[in-house]
């Protein structure tokens, strides 16, 4: 394992962040107990604010890497919860935040942050699903721990064309529930029925002053707009 190692590395030149593709010495990352070499992250919303110029201060103590998931192999370990080898994966945590994250091609973590990676899926496959895959079935999990059924009503997935929102209607979709896609892109509209969504509901819809007390409409809802 060489000191170094290429990353997207964030920098505060004059005040602003400036990120760029730079060689990083090992001891710039944190003093953790796992040293993951990394061969997948995803670009999440976060992500994006973070390399145009760091947006609401998205990342918090520069210098660093940006990227709040990643999935890699074990390079070093100073835990008994993991060895040199296995594979991992890491989301959230405020990598990418407030420590170093997954735009690197080294990071190291606390090692109750990571997790070994499921049987059946391969690294790059849970980078394709990522921290927004996560998200979106994590939301479907609540909506059937509060026992919404398929059959039950329209589920409702605001911000249905973004990463989250899409994932979400595929899924509920696919588990046999009837998904009305909120978006504010006439454009997406193909996309998202093909995915599943039964209905497309537009979302300066949702945006008018309701009544005090309506009518029920749906049956549950994933909101990923707020």
């Amino acid at each position: 394992m060489s000191g170094t190692f290429k990353a997207w590395w964030a920098s505060d030149v004059d005040g602003k962040a400036k990120v760029e593709l730079s060689e990083v010495a090992d001891g710039d990352l944190p003093a953790d107990e796992v040293t993951v070499g990394v061969k997948y992250s995803t670009i999440n919303y976060k992500d994006g604010m973070a390399v145009q110029g760091n947006i609401n201060k998205i990342m918090r103590s520069l210098p660093m890497a940006p990227g709040i998931d990643y999935a890699g192999i074990v390079e070093a370990s100073d835990s008994g919860k993991f060895s040199v080898g296995d594979e991992v994966v890491l989301t959230g945590w405020g990598v990418g935040e407030a420590v170093s994250g997954g735009l690197s091609q080294r990071a190291r973590a606390k090692a109750d942050w990571l997790v070994k990676k499921p049987e059946g899926l391969s690294l790059q496959q849970t980078m394709a699903i990522g921290t927004a895959g996560f998200t979106a079935m994590m939301s479907v999990l609540a909506l059937e721990d509060a026992s919404v059924k398929p059959g039950d009503g329209d589920v409702i997935v605001t911000g249905a064309a973004g990463g989250v929102g899409s994932v979400a209607v595929a899924l509920l979709a696919s588990l046999g529930y009837s998904v009305a896609a909120s978006t504010g892109r006439e454009s997406e509209h193909d996309y998202l029925k093909g995915l599943g969504a039964s209905s497309i509901v537009p979302r300066s819809e949702l945006s008018e002053p309701g009544r005090p007390l309506g009518r029920e409409t749906w049956a549950g809802g994933i909101d990923t707009v707020g």
